[in-house]
C-alpha cells in the first residue's frame, strides 16, 4: 500500500479482526473488537496521552492467552516481548524516540507470589508509562546529573489469574477461557503466519500514520469517565476515524468489557469492606445504627468473604476502625435498647457508599448473608411470633442481633467485667 492509494481504514480492521478469529477464540465479540482496536492504537501512539494496557489473564493453562500475544506481536507496532526482563532493561527500552510496545508473557510469575516485591520497580514503570510525561528520575554517577527516562508506552501482559490491581485499573481486561469442545482454530505457524499479520502492521502504520493530527486532537464522545475514559479513548478515537460500523462496535466493547471488570469484583480491600459493611446493615435489618461486635460477627462468618482470614480471630475491632478511618468512618459509644456499646451509625456510611460503591452490583459482593424476608425486618429461620423488647422502653429488638456484654468503660468486655443483661425469651405460637 502506498500513500497515493485510497485507504479504507475500516477494511484494515475488518482484516485484523479476520486473523485475530482465525487463530484465537476469545471470549466475546466485544473482546476481539477490543484486541484489534488496542492492536491498531499501539500504532499511533505519538498522538496519545495516555497509553492502555491490554491484560491478558485466564484462570489456568491452555486458554489461548499466549497465542493471542503471539497474534498481538505480529500486528502491533515495533513489539518488543518478554518473559523475564530486568526493569532496568525495559527502561533504555522505552526511552527512545520510537518506543516498542512492551510485551509480557507469564506476567503472573512476575508480579505473584514472593516475586512480587523483587519486581516493584517494573510494576511502578508500567503504572507511570500509562500517562504521558511521567519519567522515571535516576541519579547518574557517572555524570554526576540527574537522569529522566521516559516511561510512555503500550503494553500487553498475559499471565494466569489477574494482574495487579493498579495495573488492571489502566487496562483493556481480556478474560481468555479453555477452547470448549467443537470450538476450533487453524495452527498459528511463525514462518509462515507471520508475514500476511506483518502486512497487516504495515497497513496500519500507514493509515494511522497519516492520520496522527486529527486522532491528536480528537476528543470523542465516551460512554465511561475518568480514567476508564483515559484508557479506551485512544481505542475508540481509532474506530471513529475508520467509520463504518467501528464506532457503534468500539463504544459497546467499552461499556460491555468496563462492566465485566466491575462485576469482577477486583476492588481493593477498603472498597469490599464498605460493601460487606452495607450488606451486613441489610442483614441486621438495617437499624440506625449497630454495634462493632455485631458487624465483625456477620463480616467474619461470612466464608466468601477474606475477613474471617485476617488473623487467628478474624477481622477485629481496631483493624476494622483502621480500614474505615480512610473513609472518615470512626466508631463511636452508641446507646442501645438494652446498654451502651461502641459501634457505628449507618449515616456514618452514607457519603463513602454513595462515592465507592453507588449501588449494590457495584462492586459486586456474593449474597452469602441470608436474605431478609420481604416485608418483614427478619432473616429466614428466625423466630418473628413476639419482638422481644428491652426493659423499661417500648423498642423492640431483632431477634437476630446480639448485643455484646458491656464493661463499666463501655467497651467489650471480658469474663467477670460484663454488665448483666436480663434474659429475654421468645413465646412461640
Amino acid at each position: 500500500m502506498t500513500t497515493s492509494e485510497p485507504i479504507d481504514g475500516a477494511a484494515i480492521l475488518d482484516a485484523l479482526h479476520a486473523a485475530l478469529t482465525r487463530y484465537v477464540i476469545l471470549p466475546s465479540a466485544e473482546a476481539v473488537d477490543a484486541v484489534a482496536l488496542w492492536i491498531a492504537a499501539t500504532h499511533a501512539q505519538p498522538a496519545w496521552a495516555h497509553a492502555p494496557r491490554l491484560v491478558i489473564r485466564a484462570p489456568e493453562k491452555r486458554c489461548g492467552k499466549s497465542r493471542l500475544l503471539d497474534v498481538v506481536e505480529g500486528c502491533c507496532h515495533n513489539p518488543l516481548i518478554t518473559v523475564n526482563a530486568s526493569p532496568a532493561a525495559v527502561y533504555r527500552a522505552i526511552g527512545t524516540d520510537n518506543p516498542p510496545t512492551l510485551l509480557v508473557d507469564e506476567a503472573d510469575t512476575i508480579f505473584g507470589g514472593k516475586n512480587a516485591d523483587a519486581n516493584e520497580d517494573l510494576r511502578g514503570l508500567l503504572n507511570a508509562g500509562h500517562q504521558r510525561n511521567r519519567p522515571a528520575i535516576r541519579w547518574d554517577a557517572g555524570t554526576q546529573r540527574l537522569e529522566k527516562i521516559p516511561t510512555f508506552a503500550m503494553a500487553a501482559l498475559a499471565g494466569i489469574g489477574a494482574m495487579p490491581d493498579t495495573i488492571e485499573d489502566r487496562a483493556v481486561v481480556v478474560r481468555m477461557r479453555r477452547r470448549a469442545p467443537g470450538e476450533t482454530v487453524a495452527p498459528y505457524r511463525h514462518r509462515r503466519d507471520g508475514p500476511a499479520l506483518r502486512a497487516i502492521a504495515q497497513h496500519l502504520t500507514v493509515w494511522l500514520g497519516a492520520n496522527l493530527a486529527t486522532l491528536e486532537a480528537a476528543e470523542p464522545p465516551m460512554p465511561v469517565e475518568d480514567r476508564a475514559a483515559d484508557t479506551w479513548e485512544p481505542l475508540v478515537a481509532v474506530a471513529d476515524l475508520a467509520g463504518g460500523t467501528w464506532p457503534a462496535r468500539a463504544r459497546h466493547a467499552v461499556t460491555t468489557l468496563t462492566a465485566e471488570a466491575d462485576e469482577a469484583g477486583n476492588v481493593s480491600t477498603r472498597v469490599r469492606l464498605l460493601a460487606d459493611v452495607r450488606t451486613a446493615f441489610t442483614v441486621l435489618g438495617d437499624p440506625p445504627a449497630a454495634s462493632t461486635h455485631d458487624l465483625l460477627a456477620a463480616l467474619n462468618g461470612d466464608d466468601e468473604a477474606p475477613w474471617a482470614g485476617f488473623g487467628p480471630t478474624g477481622l477485629t475491632g481496631k483493624r476494622l476502625g483502621d480500614l474505615l478511618r480512610e473513609f472518615g468512618i470512626t466508631s463511636t459509644t452508641i446507646r442501645f435498647p438494652v446498654g451502651q456499646a461502641k459501634g457505628y451509625t449507618r449515616e456514618a456510611f452514607t457519603d463513602a457508599w454513595n462515592r465507592y460503591c453507588p449501588t449494590p452490583s457495584v462492586p459486586s459482593v456474593p449474597p452469602s448473608f441470608p436474605q431478609v424476608i420481604p416485608g418483614t425486618d427478619y432473616p429466614p429461620g428466625t423466630d418473628r411470633s413476639v419482638p422481644s423488647r428491652a426493659p423499661g422502653t417500648h423498642q423492640s429488638v431483632p431477634a437476630h442481633q446480639s448485643v455484646p456484654h458491656l464493661t463499666r468503660q463501655n467497651e467489650l468486655g471480658t469474663d467477670g467485667t460484663d454488665t448483666p443483661r436480663r434474659h429475654v425469651t421468645h413465646r412461640r405460637p
